[in-house]
């Protein structure tokens, strides 16, 4: 049983789970809760600049009609009451969408994409839409058309992308949970940056649509075989709840998993996760590591393995860094023609780093090379996961760094590419598997870092349990970012 909020709290600082069971029990009307993060939100974001587009007076309107329904006796749903971001790559239906580019500056979609979709049927109410880099092609939050999302815990840092919006509006209290998506961990990376929980459920569990699959719109159909949508919350009782309306397969995503085979709200509750098999690395076996990053997280293991009774062991899959392939990976997935045709448009306009990418002479053999290089890094997971249930290791390879840089190119004294930091999360979107990034603790000077556990194919409930078991271990959500 939910327990009931406390009223002695502000309604923006509640988690999911207390303000729907204030709001389905009539104790809080929706219309209070959305005024309470629209407050919130004109008090904070002129500095965070978590939000790209604003809806208030939508979301006053839908709230009023669902204090309407519920005071005739009516349940909208889960998610009755509950105000949510959605991160501009994500369409929906009649407010802009602009994936963070000029090509897109006015562009209004006229359908929502599956999540929001299910969302709303649930009774979500959308207060607007949250800041990306271009397109998700970058794990920061900077793109040429807003001001530069920041890291609430530090705002001369970066709260990490490319969900960054989002990312930052959970951690300020400017959403009590928002939709991000995730090709190379985008969900994980800006939770761990920024104190949350992100989960990238397998492949196929949220079924993606339009997003990546139409056609017509360049860039945003990009990340087919790469990308999944997950929610960023502050609790895994909250990552449930969003779950367990979002899940399930869909028609219009010929990957989505046509089973119903997790509970997701029974997978949440901390449970006994004694004799759980974990494999952990701290590197990968080739990526340069911060020290405090390996400390804080070398922490965290020994909670796992101290106080919830996991049998930890020490193990590298054992695959060379698959860095190369990845980006090719996700050049395969891209209209490179309908890509370049916007660059001769806009390219003056559009992050350079992805004009870069998008005009690189890309070879036939780069990219059957780089699906070797997939096949082969499943292929390894698979063998190596037999042996374990988890797989533990740190999110990113760094905390937040200053928000002007795409990334560090020195990590612990080593020269590494700035896509670097990020060698952690993108090899569970080349398999598929269920990753969450949990809070980890902080740096010395105050920085979160993140747990991330790696699940086996499908087994995502594995890794909700033991996420929510180190949760009650090593509580976190009532930290907050100084206002």
């Amino acid at each position: 049983m939910t327990a009931a909020p406390d009223t002695n709290r502000a309604l923006w600082s509640l988690s999911a789970t207390e303000l729907t069971a204030g709001v389905r029990a009539l104790e809080i009307s929706p219309v209070e809760v959305v005024d309470a993060v629209l407050d919130r939100i004109a008090d904070v974001d002129d500095t965070l600049a978590a939000y790209c587009t604003l809806v208030p007076e939508q979301a006053r309107v839908r709230a009023g009609a669902l204090a309407d329904r519920l005071a005739r006796g009516a349940d909208p749903g889960p998610l009755t009451g509950l105000p949510l971001g959605v991160k501009d790559l994500i369409s929906t239906a009649g407010i802009r969408t602009t994936s963070g580019s000029p090509a897109y500056a006015d562009f209004v979609p006229d359908e929502d994409d599956i999540v929001v979709e299910r969302s709303l049927a649930a009774g979500a109410v959308v207060v607007g839409k949250t800041n990306a880099s271009e397109f998700g092609y970058s794990a920061t939050g900077h793109n040429p058309l807003f001001p530069t999302t920041r890291n609430p815990w530090n705002t001369a840092l970066t709260p990490g992308g490319s969900s960054a919006g989002s990312a930052a509006a959970v951690a300020a209290g400017l959403a009590p949970v928002a939709l991000g998506s995730d090709g190379g961990g985008s969900v994980r990376v800006p939770a761990a940056h920024c104190g949350l929980v992100g989960f990238k459920a397998s492949m196929g569990r949220v079924p993606v649509w339009p997003g990546c699959r139409d056609e017509r719109l360049p860039g945003v159909s990009g990340w087919e075989s790469l990308e999944h949508i997950g929610p960023l919350t502050r609790t895994v009782a909250d990552t449930a709840l969003m779950m367990s309306v979002l899940a399930g397969p869909d028609p219009r995503d010929r990957h989505s998993v046509p089973c119903a085979d997790v509970d997701w709200t029974a997978a949440a509750p901390p449970a006994d996760v004694t004799g759980l098999r974990v494999a952990y690395s701290a590197d990968l076996g080739y990526l340069a590591v911060d020290p405090e990053v390996r400390r804080v997280v070398g922490d965290a293991v020994r909670v796992l393995e101290r106080d919830l009774g996991c049998r930890v062991e020490a193990a590298d899959p054992g695959w060379p860094d698959p860095g190369e392939a990845f980006a090719a990976l996700i050049a395969a997935d891209t209209d490179l023609t309908g890509m370049r045709r916007l660059i001769d448009v806009h390219g003056e306009r559009m992050s350079p780093h992805l004009v870069a990418m998008m005009r690189r002479p890309w070879t036939a053999e780069q990219f059957t090379d780089a699906n070797l290089v997939r096949k082969a890094v499943v292929n390894r997971m698979a063998r190596f996961m037999s042996a374990y249930d988890v797989l533990v290791t740190p999110t990113t390879a760094v905390p937040a760094f200053p928000v002007d840089i795409q990334g560090p190119t020195v990590i612990d004294g080593r020269a590494v590419p700035d896509t670097a930091w990020t060698g952690f999360t993108f090899p569970q979107n080349l398999t598929g598997q269920p990753a969450i990034s949990v809070p980890a603790g902080t740096t010395r000077d105050g920085l979160p870092v993140g747990l991330q556990i790696t699940g086996r194919h499908l087994a995502d409930a594995d890794v909700l349990r033991l996420a929510a078991a180190f949760e009650r271990a090593a509580p976190w959500a009532d930290r907050w970012p100084a206002p």
